[in-house]
């Protein structure tokens, strides 16, 4: 029996989800995609365009993906939690390819509260349950602290793969 190809995309504006991306892929051993888009979040106006875009629900552009998640077993999708809410960037890269997706799991990373919320949302665009989910604070993050819930969820991943 192989290895089941595993796939995870990621959008940070920070690079706290980067983090958890990076030690997500090198553990399951995946590939590994991030969401590009074609105009920054630097900065002040950056921070607060992605609050606003998030609460509305907007759909930015984003660049073409450069791996087509059809041709994996289990995608892993992270994302930042602005206002309560999936980032604007991962919702965009939801939609377009949510015919697309096989098996999925998401991650969030956040200041305090939302995910929930986030992973209902990502969940009601692409139609299907999730067979994981996390959440780790970015005070995590930057601790080390959410190692326990890292492993966890690589765990559920490995049990449902």
């Amino acid at each position: 029996m192989s290895a089941p190809k595993i796939l995870v995309v990621f959008f940070s504006r920070s690079g706290t989800t980067r983090r958890i991306a990076t030690a997500l892929s090198a553990t399951l051993g995946g590939s590994i995609e991030e969401i590009v888009e074609g105009r920054g979040r630097d900065g002040f106006l950056g921070y607060w365009r992605s609050i606003i875009e998030a609460r509305r629900g907007h759909l930015p552009s984003i660049l073409p993906a450069k791996n087509d998640p059809s041709s994996f077993d289990l995608v892993v999708i992270g994302t930042p939690v602005w206002a309560w809410s999936v980032s604007s960037p991962v919702r965009s890269y939801l939609t377009a390819n949510k015919d697309r997706l096989p098996a999925v799991a998401f991650f969030c990373t956040l200041g305090g509260k939302g995910s929930e919320t986030a992973f209902a949302q990502m969940q009601g665009i692409i139609g299907k349950p999730p067979r994981a989910t996390c959440a780790i604070t970015a005070r995590d993050v930057a601790s080390g602290g959410g190692a326990s819930q890292l492993a966890d969820f690589v765990a559920a991943l490995q049990r449902h793969v």
